[in-house]
């Protein structure tokens, strides 16, 4: 028997909802053994950030390098990576042990507004690591940041997402959680054809961790062999069924439900 694989290099969460905490229950929860490199350590809850500590290069480096020379992941998921200095050292790793199925979420904001992506890490993202990426994962606001462009429509966004495949990105979805719509929908670009996958939208507040959940799910399907469309859609239905399904914890932006896809699959 074949354990699929998969390493999240990203911030750890203390309140558990996002972050490297939220990659390895989706891990889990996608029957794919889950590993991690903890790039900074955050204080966070439901209502904010209260603290950011990123970790020595040297400490990052060598978490990288104990998985990969023994454990070898089939896929990869970034998070938030902080600063210029980190996400270079990030895709050097990458290109050093020649790693695949890299799957790229630019984490730029917590849901309760505070950064966390330096602005002169920005320019380093596209340059050295989108250009790695199997799959890179923004949100309207991170899509805006990174191609400077305001998304209004569909069709902003497809300009956006050909903007961020000449960048070198081989898959683009930018997710539609932002959008004003009443319909959900993420919008996954190869270079050729747009695939739309399409949801109600939940009117909650409980959608912590989404975006992190989201790449790590895509993650974990593309560490199992599955095509980048069947793992995008996989990942869209996995988050619509966590966001619908919601826990009610926290007083502020609760997390998601990581489990409530495995109990829809159950019940169906």
């Amino acid at each position: 028997m074949t354990i699929a694989k998969a390493l999240t290099i990203a911030g750890s969460d203390s309140g558990g909802g996002a972050g490297i905490q939220a990659d390895l229950k989706t891990f889990q929860e996608r029957t794919v053994f889950g590993m991690s490199a903890i790039t900074a350590i955050t204080a966070q809850n439901t209502t904010g950030v209260q603290g950011v500590y990123p970790l020595p290069l040297d400490a990052i480096a060598t978490q990288i390098d104990s998985v990969v020379t023994d454990l070898r992941p089939s896929a990869i998921k970034t998070g938030m990576l902080f600063s210029a200095e980190i996400i270079e050292l990030v895709a050097d790793k990458i290109a050093e042990h020649d790693l695949k199925n890299i799957v790229v979420d630019p984490v730029m904001i917590a849901k309760g507004g505070a950064s966390l992506l330096q602005q002169s890490a920005v320019n380093m993202l596209k340059k050295k690591l989108i250009p790695l990426c199997e799959v890179i994962t923004p949100n309207i606001p991170e899509a805006e940041e990174l191609t400077g462009m305001k998304l209004q429509t569909m069709e902003d966004r497809k300009k956006a997402a050909s903007y961020l495949y000449d960048l070198g990105a081989r898959h683009i979805v930018i997710k539609g959680g932002h959008s004003e719509t009443n319909e959900l929908i993420d919008l996954l670009y190869d270079g050729e054809r747009f695939v739309e996958f399409v949801h109600e939208r939940i009117a909650t507040k409980h959608t912590h961790g989404t975006g992190c959940t989201f790449s790590a799910c895509t993650a974990a399907e593309l560490a199992k062999g599955v095509s980048v469309v069947q793992a995008v859609e996989t990942a869209s239905e996995f988050v619509h069924a966590a966001i619908k399904h919601t826990l009610n914890i926290g007083s502020g932006h609760g997390p998601t439900n990581h489990w409530a896809y495995r109990k829809q699959e159950v019940m169906i």
